[in-house]
Order: C-alpha cells, then sequence, then structure tokens
C-alpha cells in the first residue's frame, strides 16, 4: 500500500494547536505515513527557534471534528491519555486531515505499521532480538536438568499456536504425552513450567482450562504430566482465576476445570478477576474521573471508586500473594489457569516471582520477566491494546490486562522504594510502547506470527534499546539495594493509591511532582559521584 494515497492534504500553515501544560502555539502541520508533524517556529530575541511536536499516528485512539463556518476543529485523543486540539483553517483541509489520520492510525497489516520503519542511528538490525529464550532459560537454571526438561515439541506451533517453539515440562513426560494433554486443553495450552523456586525446588506452572464439558470428560495423560509435577510432594494448588460459579458455567460451553477426583493430589482454590469487557470499562471509567475538571472532591472520589480500577489492582496483588504464599511460605507447586490462559494467569505469575525473586527486581531481570511471560508467552498484545480509553470503536478482544500489571507493579514499588531496581519511569514507557510504539517487540499476539512477519529480523526490539547505556541510566533507580528476602505489599485500601504518574501525568501537579522526582535523582547520583572520588 502506498501511505501517500491516504493523504489528501500533507500541509497546513496557520494551525493552532492547544496541548497539555504549554500556551496555545501556532504553525505548520504535517502529515506523513505514521506520524503528524505540528513545528511552531517563533522569534525570540531576535534569533529563531523552533519548537516540533511529533505523534506517532498509532498513539491516535479518536479523533473528534468540529466545523464551524470555514475552519475546523480536531480533537485527538491518544492512547497515552493525552488530549491535544488542533484549530484547522479551511473546513475541506480540517476534514481530509481528519480523514488521513483515521485510516493510517489504525493499518491492520503488522508490516505496515512504524516499527518496520524506525532505524535509530544507534541500533543495528543484527543486534540479539530479546534478553531471554526458553533455551537461555532453561539453561540458566541448572537445578531444573533433574527434573525437568526442555521439549521442542511445539516447533512448528502444531501443538499450541501460542505458546513458543520450546517449553519446559516434567523430564519423564514424552512428547506424545504432551501433545495428547495439549488436546485437553482450550486453545493447546498444555501445562508448562514458568517458574522454579530456588528455595524449595517448587515451581509454578501455567496452562488454559482443561476440556472437560458437561461430560466430565477426563484425560489420564493430563493427568499424569500433573502428577509428575509434584512426584515426591504431598499435594499442589491449582489457583483459578474465575469464581467456583464461573468455571462450572464455562462446563456448558466445553470447558471446565480439574476434578478432585480425578486430580486427587491437587487442590483447588478459586479468586475471581475480572476480565475483557468488565476491566476495559474499568478502565474508560476511571480516565473519565481523571479528566473531571469540576474540581469536586467528593464527585471526584465517588468517580473513582465507580470506575473499580483499585478493586482490580487489590484482587490481582492479593492473588499474587496467595500464589506467593502457596510457593514461598507453604512449599508446594502451584498451576495457575482462568479460561484461555493468556491474560489473569500471566499477570497473576508475573507478580508472585515479582514478590519472591529478587532477580526479577533488578531492571534486567523484570525486562526479562516480562519478555518471557507475556511476550514469548503468548499474551495477544495487537488484540489487547488496539485501543485505549478513548475509542468508540470497541472490539470484544481489547482489555487493559498489561496495563494492569504495570499499575500493580507500581503500588510494590511504591511500597517498597529500595527494593526495585528500575524507576516509575520505565514503567510509564513500557505503558505508552505497549499501545503505539517505534519497536517491534509489543507487535502481533504470539511468537508464531512474530515469526510469520519477520518482526525480530526487520524490527528493533524495545528491551534491548532500555538497556543500553543512557537509557539504562534513565531508567534505574538510584536508591536500589537488594533485598534477597520475598516481599509482601499490602492490599489494604489505604495502602493502595492512583497511579498520579501515569494516570494524571498530564496535569500541573503531576509535571511538578516528576520535576522533583527528576531533582532528587540528579541529587543521589551527584552524591554517589563525590562518594566515589
Amino acid at each position: 500500500m502506498e501511505f501517500s494515497e491516504h493523504i489528501k492534504t500533507a500541509n497546513v500553515e496557520d494551525v493552532v494547536l492547544h496541548q497539555p501544560l504549554h500556551p496555545p502555539t501556532r504553525g505548520t502541520l504535517c502529515i506523513t505515513g505514521h506520524h503528524l508533524l505540528f513545528s511552531d517556529r517563533e522569534n525570540e530575541g531576535g534569533s529563531s527557534k523552533s519548537r516540533q511536536v511529533l505523534l506517532l499516528l498509532r498513539n491516535i485512539d479518536a479523533i473528534e471534528k468540529r466545523i464551524s463556518g470555514s475552519s475546523g476543529t480536531l480533537t485527538l485523543k491518544c492512547k497515552d491519555l493525552r488530549l491535544l486540539q488542533l484549530d484547522i483553517p479551511g473546513m475541506e483541509q480540517c476534514l481530509n486531515i481528519a480523514h488521513s489520520i483515521e485510516t493510517l492510525s489504525c493499518l491492520e497489516c503488522v508490516s505496515e505499521t512504524y516499527p518496520f520503519f524506525y532505524r535509530p542511528s544507534d541500533l543495528n538490525l543484527q543486534d540479539q532480538w530479546g534478553l531471554s529464550s526458553p533455551e537461555k532459560h532453561y539453561s540458566q537454571i541448572t537445578e531444573l536438568h533433574d527434573r525437568w526438561r526442555l521439549s521442542s515439541v511445539n516447533r512448528d506451533y502444531s501443538v499450541c499456536p501460542t505458546y513458543p517453539k520450546a517449553i519446559i515440562v516434567p523430564k519423564d513426560i514424552s512428547d506424545d504425552l504432551l501433545v495428547k494433554s495439549a488436546k485437553f486443553r482450550q486453545g493447546g495450552r498444555l501445562p508448562v513450567l514458568c517458574y522454579y523456586h530456588r528455595k524449595n525446588g517448587m515451581v509454578i506452572m501455567r496452562s488454559s482450562q482443561p476440556l472437560t464439558g458437561a461430560n466430565r470428560k477426563r484425560c489420564s495423560e493430563d493427568e499424569q504430566l500433573l502428577q509428575a509435577v509434584i512426584a515426591g510432594s504431598d499435594k499442589g494448588y491449582i489457583i483459578d482465576t474465575r469464581s467456583s460459579q464461573q468455571a462450572q458455567q464455562a462446563r456448558m460451553t466445553g470447558g471446565g476445570f480439574e476434578s478432585k477426583s480425578c486430580y486427587n493430589r491437587w487442590k483447588r482454590l478459586h479468586r475471581q478477576m475480572e476480565r475483557g469487557k468488565a476491566l476495559q470499562e474499568s478502565l474508560i471509567k476511571l480516565v473519565e474521573a481523571c479528566g473531571d475538571e469540576s474540581h469536586n472532591m467528593d464527585r471526584w472520589l465517588s468517580k473513582l471508586e465507580n470506575s473499580k480500577w483499585l478493586s482490580h489492582v487489590q484482587t490481582a496483588l492479593s492473588t499474587a500473594g496467595l500464589l506467593a504464599e502457596c510457593v514461598e511460605r507453604d512449599g508446594h507447586s502451584v498451576l495457575v489457569h482462568g479460561s484461555e490462559g493468556t491474560d489473569s494467569s500471566l499477570l497473576i505469575s508475573t507478580l508472585a516471582q515479582i514478590i519472591m525473586d529478587p532477580c526479577c527486581r533488578t531492571l534486567e531481570g523484570f525486562l526479562a520477566l516480562l519478555e518471557r511471560e507475556w511476550v514469548q508467552a503468548g499474551h495477544p498484545f495487537q488484540q489487547r491494546c488496539a485501543h485505549s480509553a478513548y475509542s468508540h470503536a470497541r472490539l470484544q478482544q481489547e482489555s487493559p490486562f498489561f496495563l494492569l500489571l504495570l499499575d500493580c507493579v507500581w503500588q510494590v514499588w511504591r511500597q517498597f522504594p529500595l527494593a526495585m531496581g528500575f524507576s516509575e519511569a520505565l514503567l510509564v514507557r513500557l505503558a505508552n510502547e505497549a499501545y503505539a510504539s517505534n519497536y517491534g517487540t509489543f507487535l502481533c499476539n504470539n511468537d508464531q506470527e512474530r515469526c510469520a512477519n519477520g518482526v525480530k529480523e526487520k524490527t528493533h526490539c524495545l528491551f534491548q534499546a532500555l538497556l543500553r547505556p543512557r537509557k539504562r541510566a534513565y531508567y534505574s533507580n538510584p536508591l536500589y539495594e537488594c533485598n534477597e528476602l520475598a516481599i509482601w505489599p499490602s492490599v489494604h485500601p489505604q495502602s493502595l493509591q492512583l497511579w498520579r504518574g501515569f494516570f494524571l501525568r498530564w496535569t500541573a501537579q503531576a509535571r511538578h511532582l516528576e520535576e522533583a522526582q527528576e531533582e532528587i535523582r540528579n541529587m543521589i547520583i551527584e552524591w554517589e559521584k563525590l562518594a566515589l572520588s
């Protein structure tokens, strides 16, 4: 496709831009295949000074048009929650710009998106893509090798289209048995290892729901697989992220849960977590509350509570805490799943690893964790993050699970400011990148799709870019001190706060807080330099 086909008006002069925290400015607006560029040129003290705003079109979630006489106004509602207003002279030019933005902001063909065109001077396409892989993860944990093996049964993605090519499974379980277990799990997502706890040898497994159906079907191979996980142990736990009633209802549509009689050494625990449309609606209500300009505190607090966003944060953290308790304190292995196994199970397994494992709390360890548990494990980013909180073109697959994860990590970061090796700025950056990015890391829905589209060969890796020296210094926490112990975040309502650094960052209050944090950061870095000199 030629991008120029969708650009009827490429440049408009004398446009006025209104953006948060800045006075209105007049300048030139340009539209390209992937960007909106606003250039403002002003004379200050006799010298010419240019200020520019470069916005990735993919970042635009919704556009509102208002025509008044011979001119028009476009309000751009961005996925990073920014609101921009463009006053454009000429009705036809305004409508042309709006049409171009609407078309180019939601290109469906992955290879036409900007990551396939982004070529920064400090990165090379021949650089290593990614920080981790199932093979590397397995090789780094030598304690696994006695009882666990790396299987390539999914090398052509025929067993499970949303898993990576290699998976870690019990050593005594053959590939033939794995294939049969996969057929008994929704989407082929059979139980696989995602975490090994070095302190006691217990593990966390992930899967999708078993397909027991109304007739209570059994699969002896699936039962054998889970039996092999807890060989020599008294029992294991299954944490189902649906309520007991939801799990029962799932049987009517072919899904279900592990019965006590067939999995008699596994105890099932139900912890209901909202998903899909309910979670998306919660985000929409929260963003609406954050945009309330009435300055009425009672109304603001009521809207915040009605959004239920902090309730979702509380549920996620408490469920992750339960998972961590089972492994760390009680010494039992755990299988976690909901229905599809691509959302809530990834959320709580990630948080549990942050709670238990100090390696996951370093900058590099955290990014590698996200790569294993979200990118490689098949979280459908392209579906879940197609739109944010403003779009009217709502799709059924959209749901802000990854944003919820980052909010939960921020809560832990705030409660344990010395135990996390990364800054709040990293979490905000990751939230932005998941919805609109120059990099290929969050493209597509799974590893198979990335391979089919050549993502690893033709785009740059975000995680590698964040670890380059200059970025690493910015996204590191200068107060970080390694804590080898588990950290247990409080989930009491009074302990959880709105993530102002993300949801209110386009307000003056948040900007002042950001500037103060940057000043403190610079002071700490200077003290460290003096101490070393």
